[in-house]
């Protein structure tokens, strides 16, 4: 992602009156797990992973992401202790983790008109009724999937492909300079 954004400063960009930024680096896994082990994975991560569809679960820096009935993104900081040894924690249960931390990066929007902004690209409401805070969702934005998260009333946090971080940067951007 950086290397894709190296010609544009990276901390905070005005659009609008919303911000578009570069989430900081995180460890990410994707994990595929039973009910049956839903517990354990709870006892090891500190917190119990959501079970309403399109809802998330976090303790302090730790989240998980409900992206289908047997299917969560859990996102932590680098340095978190759980990722380093997480798979291994979890081996003898019956789950699936595995890391997809070099595959993806992150981008927030920020702002007043961060709906605004992001449905110009998504088919989905975004209004705070249909989608609250703490919902997150697989979808669409312009040709790319994304993971699309609610983290506050108007800032949302968006996971995409590194291939693909470009492209919905630049839509993005564009949306904005004409929003002003």
């Amino acid at each position: 992602m950086a290397e894709l954004l190296a010609r544009r400063p990276l901390d905070r960009m005005p659009l609008a009156t919303t911000a578009l930024t570069v989430a900081p680096p995180l460890a990410r896994y994707s994990l595929r797990a039973t009910e049956a082990a839903l517990t354990a994975i709870a006892d090891r991560l500190g917190f119990d992973l959501p079970q309403i569809a399109c809802r998330s679960a976090s303790l302090g820096a730790r989240h998980a992401l409900w992206l289908g009935p047997d299917e969560w993104l859990l996102l932590f900081n680098p340095n978190d202790t759980l990722s380093a040894g997480l798979a291994a924690g979890l081996v003898a249960l019956p789950c699936s983790v595995v890391e997809v931390s070099c595959r993806q990066t992150a981008l927030i929007v920020s702002g007043p008109d961060a709906v605004d902004l992001i449905s110009t690209g998504c088919p989905l409401d975004l209004g705070l009724s249909a989608f609250p805070i703490g919902m997150c969702t697989r979808t669409l934005f312009g040709k790319a999937e994304i993971v699309l998260w609610r983290t506050g009333e108007v800032q949302f946090h968006i996971e995409v492909w590194r291939s693909f971080a470009g492209y919905v940067w630049a839509l993005l951007e564009a949306a904005g300079v004409r929003a002003s």
